[in-house]
C-alpha cells in the first residue's frame, strides 16, 4: 500500500523536501540544488541598499542638470559615447546648417534725401514679414570714418545674424580690405539739384512729421541762417551752397579715401567703378516704383511684395509725412550756377540713370524719361531713352541675374 506524500501548507504535494532521502540522490536532485542556489540573491544588505539609492540620486541630479543647462551634463554624454556611438551621434551631433538665401549679406548705405526714409519704412514691414535681420544705426551724421572706425563697423556688420540687411548713411566701405566678406550693396539717388534743395529746406524747416522736427536736428542754427533766402545763398557763394558741400552723392560710392571728398575726375571714376563691381542695383528716386520692382526681382527674400505695400493707402499716408516743407524754387540764374558747380554730380547721376535703364530693358520695363523742370536744356545733355523692350536674342533674365551675383 502506497504512503501518502506530505502535503504543503498551501495544499498539494510539498515540492521543497527538507532532507535528501537516504540511500542516494533521487532523480530530481539537480533541480532542487538550482532552486536552493537562488536564495542568496534575494537577500539585500544595508550596503547594497545604499548603493542603489546613490545610483538613483546620481541619475536624478543628472536629469536636473539637463533641464537647467539646456542639455545633458558632459559626463552623461561621455558615458553614452562610451556605451555606444550610434545613439550619441544621432541625438547630439551638430545641428543641420541653416539654408541661407543668396545673397545673405546686403548693405544699403543710403544717400541722404533720396527717399531713404520711405525705403526704411518699407524694410521694417518686410523684415517682420520675411524674417530677415534688419540692422539699423542710430548714427545719422557721420559718413566719413577713420581706419579704426571702419574696422569696428565692418566687424559689427559681419557678425550680424544672417540673412541681414544693414542700412546707414555712410560712404562706401571696402570689406575685403579688412579681410571681411564683401556684401552686396544697393542704393538710390536722385537729381542732384532736387536733392540739394530738399536737404537745404529740411535742415531749416523739417517735414510734416512735426513742427519742431527741424529744431531738434539743427538746434544751434541762427535765425538769420535759418531764414536765409536760397537765391542769396547760391549767388553769394555761401559755404552751404558751394563746393565741397555740393559734392555729396559721389562720395557714397567712391568710398572712404580722402580724395573721394574732392570734386574731380578721380572720385567720379572710382565711384563708377564701385557701382559696376560692388552694387547690385543703384536706382533712381524719380522712378521709385521701377526700383522696387527690380529689388523684388533681384532680392525676393528681402523685397517680395514690396510694391503692394508701397501702394497701400496706409503706407502712402506715412510716406507723405516725410515730405520736406516750405520748399521754394530758386531763380533760373541760381539754378544754372548750381548745375555748373555740380557738373561731376550730374555726370555720375546720368551714368547711373543710363545703367538703371539698361537693367529695366533686361526685364522688359519701359523707361519714361521725365525731365526736371529746373534743368537748363542748353547745359545738361539729355540721356538716351530706352523705350524699346528686351530683344528675344538677348540672354534670359535668370542667367543674366546669376552673372550679376558672380561679380
Amino acid at each position: 500500500m502506497k504512503k501518502k506524500q506530505p502535503q504543503h501548507p498551501g495544499g498539494g504535494a510539498d515540492s521543497w523536501p527538507h532532507a535528501a532521502p537516504a540511500g542516494g540522490a533521487p532523480a530530481g536532485l539537480g533541480g532542487w540544488k538550482r532552486r536552493v542556489s537562488l536564495l542568496p540573491l534575494l537577500r539585500f544588505s544595508l550596503r547594497d541598499y545604499g548603493f542603489c539609492m546613490a545610483t538613483l540620486l546620481v541619475f536624478c541630479l543628472g536629469s536636473l542638470f539637463y533641464q537647467l543647462s539646456g542639455g545633458p551634463p558632459r559626463f552623461l554624454l561621455d558615458l553614452r559615447q562610451y556605451l555606444g556611438n550610434s545613439t550619441y551621434l544621432d541625438d547630439h551631433g551638430p545641428p543641420p546648417s541653416k539654408v541661407l538665401p543668396f545673397p545673405s549679406q546686403v548693405v544699403y548705405n543710403r544717400v541722404g534725401k533720396c527717399g531713404s526714409r520711405t525705403v526704411v519704412l518699407l524694410l521694417r514691414i518686410l523684415s517682420e514679414k520675411h524674417g530677415f535681420n534688419l540692422v539699423t544705426s542710430d548714427i545719422h551724421n557721420k559718413t566719413r570714418l577713420t581706419k579704426n572706425e571702419q574696422m569696428e563697423l565692418i566687424k559689427n556688420i559681419s557678425t550680424a545674424e544672417q540673412p541681414y540687411l544693414f542700412t546707414r548713411h555712410v560712404h562706401f566701405l571696402n570689406f575685403s580690405r579688412f579681410g571681411g566678406d564683401q556684401p552686396v550693396y544697393i542704393n538710390i539717388i536722385r537729381d542732384p539739384v532736387s536733392r540739394f534743395l530738399s536737404n537745404y529746406f529740411f535742415r531749416r524747416f523739417g517735414d510734416w512729421r512735426g513742427e519742431q522736427n527741424h529744431m531738434i536736428r539743427t538746434p544751434s542754427m541762427r535765425q538769420e541762417e535759418r531764414y536765409l533766402d536760397i537765391n542769396e545763398c547760391i549767388l553769394e557763394n555761401y559755404p552751404e551752397c558751394s563746393n565741397p558741400r555740393l559734392f555729396y552723392i559721389i562720395p557714397y560710392f567712391c568710398g572712404q579715401h580722402p580724395r573721394c571728398r574732392e570734386p574731380g575726375e578721380w572720385a567720379l571714376e572710382r565711384a563708377k567703378l564701385n557701382v559696376n563691381e560692388n552694387f547690385l542695383l543703384v536706382g533712381i528716386l524719380e522712378e521709385l516704383e521701377d526700383v522696387l520692382l527690380l529689388l523684388e526681382r533681384f532680392l525676393p527674400h528681402y523685397f517680395k511684395g514690396v510694391l503692394s505695400i508701397y501702394k497701400d493707402p496706409e503706407h502712402r499716408k506715412l510716406g507723405n509725412m516725410t515730405v520736406t516743407v516750405k520748399k521754394t524754387v530758386p531763380s533760373p540764374e541760381a539754378v544754372q550756377i548750381l548745375y555748373q558747380r555740380m557738373r561731376y554730380e550730374y555726370e555720375f547721376y546720368h551714368y547711373v540713370k543710363e545703367q538703371f535703364h539698361l537693367l529695366k530693358r533686361k526685364f522688359g520695363l519701359k523707361s519714361h524719361v521725365s525731365r526736371s523742370p529746373l534743368r537748363p536744356q542748353f547745359f545738361i545733355p539729355t540721356p538716351l531713352e530706352t523705350e524699346e523692350p528686351i530683344d528675344d536674342e538677348e540672354q534670359d533674365d535668370e542667367k543674366w541675374l546669376e552673372d550679376i551675383y558672380k561679380r
